[in-house]
C-alpha cells in the first residue's frame, strides 16, 4: 500500500541524482563502473546514484510503499531494483552537487529498503543538455537486502 508520494525537480548534474540515508558516508567513486554507467544505475550500501538522460533539471517521483508494488511496468523504458539500507530513518534525495544540508530528506522508518527505480521518455531527449520529456521513479518499500535485478531494459 502507498503510504507517500512526493514530486520532485531535481538538476541532475553530470547526469545523475543521488538517494541516500542521511548519515552516509559511502561514495559512488568507485559503484560508477563502466557496467553501471551503460545501465545507468550505481549502487552501494546506503547510496543509490541513479543515471539520467539529461544533464539538466528532470521530475522524480518517490514513493514509499508498506509492501511490494505491483510490476506494471508498461509506461516505463526500463526498470531496475536494488536495496539499501536507510538505518538512520532519514532518506535524503538530492541532485549530485546539491548542497546536502539544504537538501529535501523524507522521513521513513529505520530499515532496509527495496528500492525500484523506473526510468520513463528516454527515446525523447535530443539534447542531453536541453529539454525532454524524461522523467523517472523511485518506489522504496521494507524488505531483506537483495542484489542487483533488472526487471525490464
Amino acid at each position: 500500500m502507498l503510504i507517500s508520494q512526493i514530486n520532485y525537480q531535481l538538476f541532475a548534474d553530470y547526469f545523475q541524482f543521488y538517494i541516500q540515508d542521511e548519515k552516509s558516508e559511502s561514495s559512488l567513486a568507485e559503484s560508477w563502473t563502466k557496467e553501471s554507467s551503460q545501465i545507468g544505475l550505481a549502487i552501494n550500501q546506503d547510496l543509490i546514484g541513479v543515471g539520467t538522460a539529461r544533464n539538466n533539471t528532470v521530475p522524480v517521483m518517490l514513493e514509499i510503499h508498506d509492501s511490494e508494488p505491483d510490476n506494471n511496468f508498461d509506461n516505463w523504458d526500463k526498470v531496475y531494483e536494488c536495496s539499501i539500507d536507510i538505518s538512520s530513518g532519514c532518506l535524503v534525495i538530492a541532485g549530485c552537487t546539491d548542497y546536502f544540508p539544504t537538501a529535501a530528506r523524507v522521513q521513513v522508518q529505520p530499515h532496509c529498503y527495496r528500492a525500484r527505480i523506473y526510468y520513463g521518455g528516454l527515446k525523447t531527449v535530443v539534447d542531453e543538455f536541453g529539454e525532454g520529456e524524461d522523467h523517472y521513479k523511485v518506489v522504496l518499500w521494507p524488505a531483506p537486502p537483495d542484489e542487483l535485478k533488472i526487471l525490464k531494459q
